[in-house]
């Protein structure tokens, strides 16, 4: 899930599977219509001279048939390859309705929230322009905006160091207001405190060039999340663009290799169990 049409992405897989997964989208969202046996609720759409913006109906079929509308409509495609969101969405459909967290707003968001319905879907994102942007389109979209203490070039001295802070240590790890670990996200929305996630997607922040935020804290801060569990059941994590340095070293330093259960191409799919582990040690794995 790219945040923006500008980031530099690989456009090959993308025109490959473009048209498959705009199809595929749209079936899987009226397969889950269909299986829940939702009525129809009609969508009243208007055009403006740049883009078409869809009523806002909140209820777990309005999600799904703006999903449809928008893909069915629009030259734009999600961002993932049919195989990678084929990962994500099995995983959803065994879970639906849960509490799924997205790091990242962008083209395939209507996407995501629609393989959730009834569950509390919310993106993630670091420029509060876009986030507007976006919601002009869907309002129906949960997102909020996140600061990043982090920047890329400083990847290699925080996966060294970290273990020197004690706060940032397994043991002892926490998100809200630790200021001393600077991996954890310590101010977000408190709606990201107050819930237990059972699926989070990493997709963002920006991560391809050296002043950009880095997935570094969202990773690490996905562990924390796993880790402080006590509801019932895994946190399944899902990590994209593991071709790159950052994403691969730190999703193995944090989610740990033993819980790499699947993925497709640049996806990985973590499942860590219920708790974690209390190693009571220096190490996430």
């Amino acid at each position: 899930m790219k945040s923006h049409p500008s980031q530099n992405t690989d456009v090959g897989p993308a025109i490959k599977f473009g048209l498959a997964g705009l199809v595929t989208g749209a079936v899987l969202m009226l397969a889950f219509l269909k299986a829940g046996n939702i009525n129809g609720q009609s969508q009243l759409m208007t055009l403006s001279s740049t883009h078409k913006k869809v009523a806002h109906i909140s209820s777990p079929a309005s999600i799904q048939q703006e999903a449809i509308l928008h893909y069915a409509t629009s030259k734009v495609t999600p961002q993932q390859t049919l195989d990678q969101i084929n990962v994500s969405y099995t995983v959803l459909r065994s879970r639906a309705p849960c509490n799924f967290l997205v790091f990242g707003l962008g083209y395939d968001s209507l996407m995501w929230a629609g393989f959730n319905p009834g569950g509390t879907t919310l993106f993630l994102e670091e420029h509060e322009q876009w986030v507007e942007k976006v919601l002009k389109i869907a309002p129906s979209l949960h997102a909020k905006t996140v600061l990043y203490r982090t920047q890329l070039h400083e990847a290699d001295e925080l996966l060294s160091s970290y273990r020197s802070e004690p706060d940032c240590l397994p043991s002892n790890a926490y998100l809200k207001g630790n200021k001393k670990c600077r991996l954890a996200l310590d101010n977000l929305p408190e709606e990201v405190y107050e819930r237990e996630w059972d699926v989070i997607m990493i997709d963002a922040p920006m991560g391809y060039f050296k002043e950009a935020p880095g997935r570094m804290s969202a990773i690490y801060s996905a562990a924390v999340m796993a880790r402080r569990r006590t509801g019932v059941g895994s946190t399944h994590v899902f990590v994209h663009d593991t071709d790159r340095k950052v994403e691969k070293s730190f999703s193995r330093e944090f989610l740990c290799s033993k819980y790499l259960v699947g993925g497709s191409g640049r996806l990985w799919h973590f499942e860590i169990p219920h708790g974690g582990e209390n190693h009571g040690g220096n190490s996430f794995c």
